[in-house]
Formats: C-alpha cells, structure tokens, sequence
C-alpha cells in the first residue's frame, strides 16, 4: 500500500470527509482492520483564503509547496491536494518535489467520461469558476463547462466562504443551489460538477435529476486506487 500525503485545512470540514472516505475504502477493499496509510497535513485557511483574496497566489503556491516537501519527506508516495481551488498552484507544489500530485479535475473528467457525459455545470468558489486554470483542464479533457451567471456565482461563492467552510448547512442555502443547478440544467447541463470539496456536504444525488459529480469523493476514491495499485 503506498502511502497518500494530503495537503488538508482547505477547509478542514472536507478534509476530514477525505479522511473517513478514503479509510472506509480501504476498509471496504481489505476488511478485517485495514486502514490507508497517509499522512495529512492541515494548514490554517485563514492565511490561504487571505492570499486568495488579495491575488497573492505566488505566496499561497510558495507555502503549499513547503507543506508538499514536508509529507514527501514524511515518506508520502504521491499527493492530494484536498480543494479545487488551490490546483491554480499545482504547477509550484509539483516543481517542489519528485513524487506525483493527484489533480482533482483529471480525476473527476475521467468519472464523467464513464457515464458518457459531455457537458456539464460547474460550481465552486469564483476563482474555480471565473478563472481558467480550472475550467480549462476540464476542456482539455474533453468536456463543455457551463457556469452560473454572476449573481448566482456570487451566491455559490458567498455560501461556500460563509457558511460551509465553518460548517454551517442551511436549508435556504440548499434550495439557492438547487435552483442554480436546475438553471444549469436548463441550459444543457448534463450533470454537475460540485467544483469545491464543502459542496458535496450541502447538495446530495437525491436533490437533483442529473448525476452529480462530488470531486471530494471522487478524489479521495482515486487516491486509494492509486495507493492500492
């Protein structure tokens, strides 16, 4: 079993949805007392989510390339960096060390591609939507991104930041983001991607008519399937 090495805190409410899906795996595969062998280390997000807001993303990559050297050096064999939003500084974690990162969009196209999708609705924090690191590996990926309109990227983003990094699910919270996923729908969404590891802990399969795509879950499969190799 080769040993994951997670870049956690971002925030730490799915971070630790990342732990118990990927020990439950493992679990699931093994049985008896098996568990994954990982490491993770969490960050503050409150100095992360500050880098964000002022676009110091060269000091946000800097930092996280640091916290990629120390679980190398704990023995990690690969990564996961656990958010959507900090892959925009993959390319800085991955020059920091000689082991391979586990991109959370090439994971989450190749579970689309199974189901035959090709166009799809994103949400995630406005850098996710608004900016094209993202976007971008998806399309190259061969899929077509649809994206809320400003006001309702806005409400997605303010959700995200405000109540489900802090742990807060609101009933009226989930209603707004069904809407926006129907919108999506209507505009030729096949399914949708919850583009930000908290998402999946607000919008569930049953609360829309199209497959949802959870990255955090997704991802943290993925990590296992590596390790288990």
């Amino acid at each position: 079993m080769k040993t994951i090495g997670m870049i956690g805190g971002m925030s730490w409410e799915s971070s630790a949805e990342y732990y118990r899906i990927i020990n439950q795996e493992v679990k699931r595969r093994l049985g008896s007392l098996h568990s994954a062998k990982c490491l993770m280390y969490s960050v503050d997000f409150a100095e992360n989510q500050r880098y964000q807001a002022e676009g110091e993303w060269d000091k946000a990559g800097e930092n996280l390339a640091h916290v990629a050297q120390s679980l190398e050096k704990g023995g990690a064999d690969f990564i996961v960096i656990c958010t959507n939003t900090m892959h925009k500084v993959i390319d800085d974690i991955e020059r920091a060390i000689t082991i391979p990162v586990l991109h959370i969009a090439d994971a989450t196209t190749a579970r689309i591609h199974e189901d035959g999708i090709q166009k799809v609705g994103l949400l995630g924090t406005k850098y996710t939507m608004e900016q094209d690191f993202y976007r971008s590996r998806l399309e190259a990926n061969g899929l077509s991104v649809l994206v809320p309109d400003a006001a309702d990227r806005a409400i997605v983003n303010q959700t995200i930041y405000e109540e489900l990094c802090l742990g807060k699910i609101e009933p009226t919270s989930k209603e707004a983001f069904k809407r926006i996923i129907q919108q999506l729908v209507d505009n030729g969404a096949e399914g949708i991607i919850l583009g930000c590891t908290e998402i999946g802990l607000l919008i569930k399969a049953e609360d829309v008519d199209v497959p949802i795509y959870d990255t955090a879950h997704i991802h943290a499969i993925e990590a296992v399937n590596l390790s288990l190799e």
